[in-house]
């Protein structure tokens, strides 16, 4: 074999020797590239929430946001996850979006998402008024809807007795089952513990199910409904000892209950556990949402502020940003939570949202079934409901006084009463 071929194939392999251990020990300065994903959370008619998740991030980042190609909003990110609020739009309507930011001096564009608004509900309503009581004076406190043909109401209710006298035991719920309306009595301990029963007056219920029924009369005892029977008394002991204004729960073993002196406690099926809400106020209002994670979230309405309950029950508080208070809410999801007191106030995390209606000013009890089907209650004897895109009057009586209510798809259930008489107001969506 010729010299020269022996060294240059010598040569070759130690140049591709020197080339591969030199590429193994140099670093490799190239810094990683910080990407964002878009995605849609929620919608409501008019709103829409996105998410935008960072790979490698690092520092806060400005993007632009742009709708239908349209730049709109400049927004730093300040986290990995970061939820976009994007309002002002139109019902059922399809939006594109998408964002621009600028990572290692050049400018990228992130995923285009589509996100569809809802549609708009009917603001059209049939209803019907149904009263109780012959003497005395008769109020019906709270209401639950299982279904149209299944709606329970709670108070107290004093009739007559076979010879036309006042009967001196009132009953305390009326259960509507599609047809007629039925009275009952729901019995208690006079004096929690002891043998003697009696039926007080109901103030509040809860239903995780038409076979399981929760009922509390105006003090410290709640009475349990299965497959239509009354099974169980449970008192509330000493240290939560409230008037209870409201329940709320996931199950028989799962139900947390507010009230009056800041008072909040949660039953585990066996025992009730006093929760701090420091405050001293009335809680007038309970409402629980998933938080994603398995667990739930609780929001309380307590006159001035509203408190949040994790699922480990922590305690966060928020002071509504407007002179007034909140008595009542609901929400779907933390996106948005309905408030009511003065008016109707929106919590946006973590932004209050004073309704710019002064038609609204006067409610003060609000429930919801979805973003498009809210219901609320005003001082000025009317019923309002919120489509999704606008508030509507759309029932009142000048005798009636409405005190809570409920809805579902195509059902509103109102109740509070009407001179001496105990009231229902049932509204039927055509």
């Amino acid at each position: 074999m010729p010299t020269y071929f022996l060294k240059t194939q010598f040569l070759l392999l130690a140049l591709t020797s020197f080339l591969l251990l030199n590429s193994g020990c140099k670093k490799n300065t190239t810094e990683p590239v910080e990407t964002l994903a878009l995605t849609v959370e929620d919608a409501s008619c008019t709103e829409v929430w996105v998410k935008v998740t960072s790979t490698n991030y690092q520092t806060p980042n400005t993007l632009t946001l742009f709708v239908n190609d349209k730049a709109g909003q400049n927004i730093s990110l300040v986290s990995a996850d970061t939820i976009l609020f994007v309002d002002s739009l139109l019902p059922s309507q399809s939006y594109k979006i998408k964002a621009v930011f600028a990572t290692n001096n050049r400018q990228q564009t992130t995923n285009e998402v589509i996100a569809k608004t809802m549609d708009t509900t009917s603001h059209n309503f049939s209803w019907q008024t149904f009263t109780f009581g012959e003497v005395g004076s008769s109020t019906l406190y709270d209401v639950a809807i299982i279904d149209e043909n299944n709606i329970w109401a709670v108070g107290a209710i004093y009739m007559k007795d076979s010879l036309g006298n006042p009967d001196p035991h009132a009953y305390n719920a009326v259960h509507w089952d599609g047809n007629t309306w039925e009275l009952k009595r729901i019995m208690f301990y006079t004096i929690c513990g002891q043998t003697s029963l009696t039926a007080y007056p109901a103030k509040s219920i809860y239903t995780f199910s038409e076979n399981d029924i929760w009922i509390a009369v105006d003090g410290d005892q709640i009475a349990r409904f299965e497959n239509g029977v009354q099974t169980k008394i449970i008192c509330l002991p000493s240290n939560v000892s409230m008037s209870i204004n409201k329940m709320w729960g996931t199950s028989s073993s799962d139900l947390y209950v507010v009230g009056n002196g800041g008072n909040i406690a949660h039953y585990d099926g066996k025992n009730w556990q006093k929760i701090e809400s420091g405050t001293t106020l009335n809680i007038g209002d309970i409402w629980g949402i998933s938080d994603g994670k398995g667990g739930f979230d609780k929001y309380l309405a307590a006159d001035n502020f509203m408190i949040k309950l994790d699922s480990k029950n922590q305690r966060i508080s928020f002071t509504i940003q407007h002179s007034g208070f909140i008595n009542s809410l609901w929400a779907k999801t933390d996106h948005l939570i309905y408030t009511a007191g003065d008016g109707v106030t929106l919590f946006k995390n973590p932004n209050w949202e004073r309704t710019n209606n002064q038609e609204l000013n006067l409610i003060f009890r609000i429930r919801g079934e979805d973003y498009n089907n809210v219901a609320g209650l005003s001082a000025n004897r009317k019923i309002y409901h919120f489509n999704g895109y606008s508030w509507l009057g759309i029932a009142t009586e000048p005798n009636n006084t409405f005190i809570k209510v409920e809805i579902t798809k195509k059902i509103i259930a109102t109740v509070g009463w009407q001179g001496d008489k105990a009231l229902i107001t049932i509204l039927k969506k055509q």
